[in-house]
């Protein structure tokens, strides 16, 4: 019998069954047979069908309706675990099930992330094999992976999945510690609400949708990810929080000015000096903004998001919130801009940062600026 993800002696250029090496594959990856009926399930958790059915719709997949062996012991034990917590007073079954989609979606967006990243690896050593024959260039093109690669990519995760496991449990610890320490900062003695005040930045790619008319799927893919990649080491480098990215955008937050702004000059500076990558524009704000689902929202994001569309290629645009709070500091230098209307936002006068002239740049490992650097100045157009 030939191991999964291998060919067989016998037509060799004809794959195994796809239904088959899916089903190998999905047992070797939950890390048990599947051999339990969605009642034995249910009745194992001791909970109801409807709870059950409740609890797998949070998780993102589709209602069984059939008596077909399609859950494992696993499945029965995370149902007695959300069970249990509702049960014993600790969260609401609304909250509870809230919760589960919050892990559903995190980790459905992971799996599909570093799935990716495995076949990326994978169709990579498979053109480097293949660079000297005919049909490379069909190969290169591909926008979605053969089933040679989709394979060799299970094989791959089947076999790193126990290792991966303890690293995830580690950084969702690392970051829920890191959640709370924010939310204890941001509490008020007196109450706590939603809104926290923070320093929000976009960055985006300049003329990238040209871009993608001009490049294959998978240079543009490469050039996605490493514009996400060295925007991910940027911002952590100087204690941000990397919110989101959407293909050419990134959205970061800070507490204070002053790192966002580092980020902001580091970010322009980085993409400025790369081969592969156009140069971005930033835009930021400062004001109170909404937390919710991982997300943030409200006025002070909208500005941002407003300041980067308006905002020169290499250049970095600041409310005047940001721009009162960056003057006091040594290492920038503001110059006040014409007042503009930004659409969905209304009037904003903004200011155009930059680094102060004998101020050197701040590497990504973060070491603060020197002492030396001239005071931040700040004047308005008349």
């Amino acid at each position: 019998m030939t191991e999964p993800g291998t060919r067989g002696t016998q037509g060799a250029d004809s794959p195994e069954p796809v239904a088959r090496v899916s089903e190998d594959y999905t047992e070797r990856l939950l890390g048990r047979p599947l051999e339990l009926r969605r009642r034995e399930v249910s009745r194992g958790a001791e909970v109801s069908l409807l709870s059950a059915r409740k609890f797998w719709h949070a998780l993102g997949f589709p209602v069984v309706d059939t008596d077909d062996e399609l859950f494992t012991e696993a499945d029965q034990k995370a149902l007695a675990a959300v069970a249990g917590i509702v049960r014993d007073g600790l969260l609401d079954e609304p909250t509870a099930l809230a919760m589960t989609r919050a892990f559903a979606r995190s980790a459905d967006r992971l799996a599909g992330w570093q799935s990716q990243l495995i076949a990326e690896a994978v169709e990579n050593h498979m053109s480097a094999v293949l660079a000297d024959e005919a049909d490379d260039d069909e190969h290169e093109s591909r926008s979605v992976p053969s089933l040679e690669t989709a394979t060799e990519t299970a094989k791959r995760l089947a076999v790193l999945t126990d290792r991966l496991e303890p690293l995830l449990v580690y950084a969702w610890r690392r970051h829920l510690s890191a959640t709370v320490a924010r939310m204890l900062a941001d509490a008020d003695p007196e109450s706590y609400g939603m809104t926290k005040m923070r320093s929000v930045g976009f960055a985006d790619l300049v003329n990238f949708t040209a871009l993608v008319r001009r490049m294959s799927e998978r240079d543009l893919a490469r050039l996605v990810s490493r514009f996400e990649a060295l925007s991910a080491d940027v911002i952590t480098a100087h204690g941000g929080r990397l919110i989101k990215t959407v293909g050419d955008e990134v959205l970061f937050t800070t507490m204070g000015a002053a790192p966002a702004a580092a980020i902001a000059l580091d970010l322009v500076e980085t993409m400025t000096d790369d081969d592969v990558l156009p140069d971005v524009r930033c835009g930021m704000a400062r004001g109170p903004i909404i937390s919710r689902l991982g997300d943030v929202f409200g006025t002070t994001v909208n500005r941002a998001s407003r300041l980067t569309a308006v905002a020169q290629a290499g250049s970095v645009l600041v409310d005047a919130t940001m721009a009162r709070e960056l003057a006091s500091l040594s290492g920038f230098e503001l110059t006040g801009q014409r007042r503009r209307i930004l659409r969905g936002v209304g009037p904003v006068t903004p200011s155009l940062l930059r680094r102060a002239t004998s101020a050197g740049r701040r590497s990504v490992s973060g070491e603060p600026l020197p002492d030396t650097t001239h005071r931040a100045t700040s004047r308005t157009d008349a």
